[in-house]
């Protein structure tokens, strides 16, 4: 795994940027041209991947077992087949729910020049079936530089997202949204990512958006003064979403209760959110740890995520009042909008194995945990649950809260009880009994919440 310094630089490459050139490339009338973008100056706004800082920089010519991950690096790492498992998914794929015809769009600066490529090998390691991903350029997308940190940790974000969304739902349809602003550039991404969003939206080319990024809410200009203009004008895109049925996702972050402040490096030392993850329109998706053993069964009741480098975010909005779904939970959320929602597997001490080629010097497969590996994870889950429904589930928070009245033998909602999210040296929230702020409602038995949440 490299030395601690080497994988601490490595990981912090996945703070900002990446390019793309796939097979598959469509050009941006396609989908329409970019809409006027909001007149607030949001610069310095830092939009970060959620995989931000957990990305292991070697890459191995071949996976290994957890067991050998655990002898040999002294971390245990999983598979998309242990992850399947895991879930209890594979009664699903026999029953020929696969996501097929759905469509997930995957949204990312830069996106991955061999994304494409990447993926075909992914595929053919775990025997997934291939699939032909839809490359969508937004904006002008610079070409992609292999020495550029912000475009190697964009790619790294654009892989994990992609290849996990597909592993989920291998038959469901990926686009890949790349936008061409770099945070080096002194702006911010944010108003083209929710343009390019609004317009594959009214395109009707989305069923599901999942979004592993997110901004500090404290860094937004105003919000000091109580102004939330400059964060509030950016949620076209949500509101295009919650007219047109699509189901949004977006990651809760990976510093537990604090998050960056504006220069991107240091966290704030008391708790804030971070949005699009705190938008009472976005379902949350926190992260847990999971504990399998070489086939993908338990061996320890999942927890909530934190370990040496970071923990699952979670915590109350301080720009959106509780919205009505979750009224239940008033008690712990208090009169705002609490996160996350659902938690799945976001752990380094639990990482994802994905295979990458777009730095010619660390070809081969790497390891990458964070909130960003949970949100595609969910993402998949959402496809599957829209292709056995018939239609689109739109927007699912009012449909979890709902669920979590009843049985967990029913609605395929699992408690987890165990690990908090307090985060440099900021004290976080325990898991408990029911909906907390470390694990929101907790995590899914996936044959269950399938078909649970599609009623069928």
């Amino acid at each position: 795994m490299g030395s601690p310094a080497t994988l601490r630089r490595a990981l912090a490459l996945l703070a900002v940027g990446a390019t793309a050139l796939t097979a598959g490339t469509i050009s941006v009338p396609a989908v329409g041209a970019t809409t006027a973008a909001p007149s607030h100056n949001l610069a310095g706004v830092h939009v970060r991947p959620a995989s931000a800082g957990h990305h292991n920089a070697e890459g191995r010519v071949a996976p290994l077992s957890t067991t050998q991950c655990v002898s040999q690096i002294g971390i245990h790492c999983y598979s998309p087949l242990q992850y399947r498992t895991a879930y209890n998914l594979n009664p699903l794929y026999q029953q020929g729910i696969t996501g097929k015809g759905r469509t997930i769009v995957i949204v990312d600066s830069f996106g991955s020049p061999t994304i494409q490529h990447d993926l075909e090998v992914f595929d053919k390691q775990w025997g997934i079936p291939d699939t032909q991903v839809e490359v969508v350029k937004w904006g002008n997308v610079p070409v992609f530089d292999p020495k550029n940190p912000d475009h190697t940790g964009w790619a790294g974000e654009t892989t994990l997202d992609v290849e996990y969304a597909h592993a989920i739902a291998p038959d469901a349809h990926i686009v890949l949204v790349e936008t061409g602003v770099a945070e080096t550039e002194g702006t911010t991404g944010l108003p083209e990512m929710m343009d390019a969003e609004k317009a594959l939206i009214k395109a009707g080319r989305a069923d599901v958006i999942s979004q592993s990024f997110g901004a500090t809410e404290n860094t937004f200009p105003g919000y000091d003064k109580g102004d939330f203009k400059s964060l509030t004008d950016l949620r076209y895109a949500f509101k295009a979403a919650a007219d047109r049925n699509v189901t949004v996702l977006a990651a809760s972050g990976d510093n537990g209760v604090t998050d960056s402040q504006l220069n991107g490096t240091d966290l704030y030392p008391y708790k804030v959110n971070s949005w699009p993850s705190s938008d009472p329109l976005v379902t949350s998706i926190g992260g847990t740890q999971l504990t399998l053993d070489d086939n993908g069964k338990r061996t320890a009741p999942d927890k909530v995520w934190h370990d040496k480098s970071g923990a699952g975010g979670g915590g109350v909005s301080g720009i959106f009042e509780r919205p009505w779904y979750q009224a239940g939970v008033a008690d712990v959320t208090g009169n705002h909008r609490g996160t996350p929602d659902i938690s799945m597997s976001a752990a380094v001490d639990g990482a994802a194995w994905t295979y990458e080629s777009y730095d010619p010097t660390a070809v081969g497969w790497h390891l990458t945990g964070g909130t960003s590996e949970a949100t595609p994870l969910f993402s998949g889950v959402v496809a599957l649950a829209d292709q056995l429904a018939g239609h689109r589930l739109g927007q699912l928070n009012w449909r979890l809260y709902g669920l979590n009245l009843l049985p967990s033998d029913w609605s395929g909602i699992v408690d987890v009880k165990e690990g908090d999210n307090s985060w440099n040296n900021v004290n976080g929230y325990k898991a408990g009994e029911g909906y907390d702020l470390a694990s929101g409602l907790g995590t899914i038995d996936g044959a269950k919440f399938v078909h649970a949440i599609a009623g069928r």
